[in-house]
């Protein structure tokens, strides 16, 4: 492939190799299971101007995006369109572009998905004032608002029309309900766009959650998982799960923005930060803090990135624990913790309060998130565990 200003180099590094649209060296690091890629995007620069016998990268052309070109050195804000359907109105998706005076990579970062999340969405905010497109290296699509409808109406984790879920919707479809051409339009405008993609997540209404950070990886994602790895370290939190995308099922049942980012080929990382739709700067401050220094992890901005943490704490997937009753739900704790087999998560009653059903956790392991309660609806996940690993993944 080219590099990003449309020259034609080759790679001046033996190990050096293409990897979802980066640039990627081999390092002398290992990185279990398989060695690490690390992506430099100041190598695509360097590259270049070796074409040119030294001279600066030319100036990247306009980044496209829906009908817009955003020239280089330009932040644009932008309402994606979604069209009315026929039984709901139409929307948009609210975005910002930040076009580079270099060439690079483009990182998709979305917040938004769940309306009621509060703490992405304002990190997005905050974010889009401390981005300098001057200083920018490749393209940065901010969407600082995905599901503007739920988000205006307060509503907790689905539609308030067609009263589907968006993060089990993608890739979504042009002329489906509302939730589907949402999907739509950030599979086609944002995650085909980008060479990776973080998407941004919190505890929603009654929900609570001690954060952390997921890399997909797996048989259906080992090329891009080095990369993700790496996206995923880079925020800091201590708690970080890689999740193993293993089968087409799982990619397709239930499609979220995160598996849908993975069957596009691209690196991927989950970030949840925040509980309960709460907005406390408690959340939103380290979350800026992650997508900052992310930034300068993958070159893209100036400085020096910091180093993961020493005391990270990895889980080699997650499991839930679901719901087989309607009623009022008790936990037995609203916070991370380490569980037994067997341990009580909470119990179920109904309206009369009648015990109908005790919840335990089948696996040793530690509580991540789960509801808050007290309404539950069977087939609802109460609790999602992280299941510890013994080394770095």
């Amino acid at each position: 492939m080219p590099c990003s200003s449309g020259c034609h180099a080759r790679p001046a590094h033996a190990g050096a190799r293409r990897v979802g649209g980066w640039l990627a060296v081999a390092t002398d690091v290992p990185s279990p299971p398989a060695r690490q890629w690390c992506v430099v995007a100041t190598v695509v620069l360097l590259l270049c101007a070796a074409s040119t016998g030294g001279a600066q990268p030319a100036e990247p052309p306009p980044f496209a995006i829906g009908t817009t070109r955003v020239p280089a050195g330009a932040r644009v804000d932008l309402d994606l369109p979604v069209p009315p359907g026929r039984t709901d109105p139409a929307t948009s998706v609210l975005v910002t572009v930040f076009h580079g005076t270099r060439p690079g990579p483009v990182l998709a970062l979305t917040a938004g998905v769940h309306g009621f999340e509060y703490a992405p969405i304002l990190a997005a905010q905050r974010l889009r004032e401390r981005i300098d497109t001057r200083a920018l290296t490749g393209t940065v699509i901010l969407v600082r608002v995905a599901h503007l409808p739920a988000f205006e109406q307060r509503v907790p984790f689905v539609n308030p029309f067609d009263r589907k879920n968006l993060n089990r919707a993608f890739p979504g479809r042009p002329d489906g309900t509302q939730t589907e051409r949402i999907a739509w339009v950030l599979t086609t405008e944002v995650v085909r766009r980008a060479d990776a993609v973080v998407e941004l997540h919190g505890g929603d209404g009654a929900e609570w959650m001690e954060a952390f950070v997921g890399a997909y990886g797996g048989p259906l994602a080992a090329a891009q998982y080095g990369q993700a790895r790496r996206m995923a370290l880079a925020f800091g939190l201590r708690n970080v799960v890689r999740y193993t995308m293993r089968t087409q099922a799982q990619l397709d049942q239930g499609r979220s923005l995160n598996r849908q980012a993975v069957a596009d080929g691209k690196p991927t990382v989950l970030v949840e930060i925040g509980e309960n739709g709460r907005r406390d700067d408690a959340f939103v401050a380290p979350l800026v803090a992650g997508l900052e220094n992310l930034l300068r992890e993958l070159r893209m901005v100036p400085g020096a990135s910091s180093p993961p943490r020493a005391d990270t704490r990895w889980f080699d997937d997650t499991v839930g624990v679901s719901a087989g009753a309607t009623g009022i739900f008790t936990p037995v704790a609203t916070d991370g913790r380490p569980v037994r087999t067997g341990d009580v998560l909470g119990t179920v009653h109904d309206y009369r309060g009648r015990l109908l059903e005790t919840l335990v956790s089948p696996v040793d392991g530690y509580a991540l998130y789960g509801l808050t309660g007290p309404p539950v609806v069977a087939g609802d996940s109460v609790v999602t565990i992280g299941i510890p690993s013994a080394s770095s993944l």
